[in-house]
């Protein structure tokens, strides 16, 4: 498996609880962060090496980057994997999907790339690349079929995660203890902020 960044570790250790439900004897290594080390899997890189995004921050880290799929290209080709699964990362995982495919290796892409919105000819290359798209949005596999890829839909493992309704008055509860414990930290309650936690230090920036 490879997670190349914080959304992608969330989401691969989810999907590592699926999966060892059904195969409690799983082996999962390869590239990943705490999310996904958290349910047994062995990191050979964390996932943080892959973090990155625009041009400038992507030069910056290219041979690096590139060195490290050249050793996993190598890697796995040498003790080949039952099956490979790339989450998300399509710029990473899909040159990595079309040679482990071309060399037998089952390959499974999970989070499609938006190529119902941009970049629409990318399809091609992930017709070369996956085995099987496992897509996070119910119109996605319709798409694929129109191309000949096989892809299904699996929904958001983070949906099952997530209250429908959010626990506000539990949130102010504990921000109005906050408040009682700290003053100087939280003067007015019912100012609410909100944190994004962003999916790479660029974004965070």
């Amino acid at each position: 498996m490879v997670a190349g960044e914080a959304s992608g570790d969330v989401l691969a250790g989810l999907l590592l609880d699926g999966l060892r439900a059904r195969w409690p004897a799983l082996v999962a290594e390869g590239i990943g962060g705490p999310r996904m080390a958290e349910r047994g899997f062995q990191a050979w890189w964390p996932h943080d090496k892959l973090a990155v995004r625009g041009y400038v921050e992507v030069l910056g880290h290219f041979r690096e980057i590139l060195g490290i799929r050249n050793q996993l290209t190598e890697r796995l080709m040498k003790d080949k994997p039952d099956a490979f699964i790339g989450v998300d990362a399509p710029d990473f995982n899909l040159d990595l999907e079309v040679k482990l495919r071309a060399a037998g290796v089952k390959t499974v892409h999970f989070v499609s790339p938006s190529i119902w919105a941009w970049r629409g000819k990318r399809v091609e290359k992930i017709k070369k690349a996956a085995d099987l798209v496992l897509c996070i949005f119910p119109f996605e596999p319709e798409i694929y079929a129109k191309h000949g890829v096989n892809a299904v839909y699996v929904g958001h493992p983070i949906a099952s995660e997530i209250p429908v309704e959010p626990p506000r008055a539990e949130a102010r509860a504990r921000i109005a203890a906050l408040a009682e414990s700290q003053p100087e930290a939280a003067a007015d309650v019912q100012l609410m902020t909100a944190f994004l936690a962003a999916s790479t230090r660029g974004i965070a920036r």
